[in-house]
């Protein structure tokens, strides 16, 4: 009755990353998805700071700077 779904294996990279820097916040967001240098977290408005996590890879055509 029910097809046996086959589970797709997404590829993962090690990927920058901006981090909160509030203990109480959990957001955190690409570095190549940010369109500042040094962002500030969207969620707590708190200074972020860079660092790295295991991410699916996504394409991102945004050239920092512009």
């Amino acid at each position: 009755m029910f097809a046996k779904r086959t589970t797709e294996i997404i590829p993962e990279e090690a990927t920058s990353i901006w981090a909160c820097s509030s203990e109480s916040c959990s957001g955190w967001m690409r570095d190549n998805f940010s369109f500042k240098n040094v962002p500030t977290c969207p969620v707590c408005k708190s200074e972020m700071v860079i660092g790295e996590k295991m991410l699916p890879f996504l394409h991102n055509n945004n050239k920092k700077g512009l």
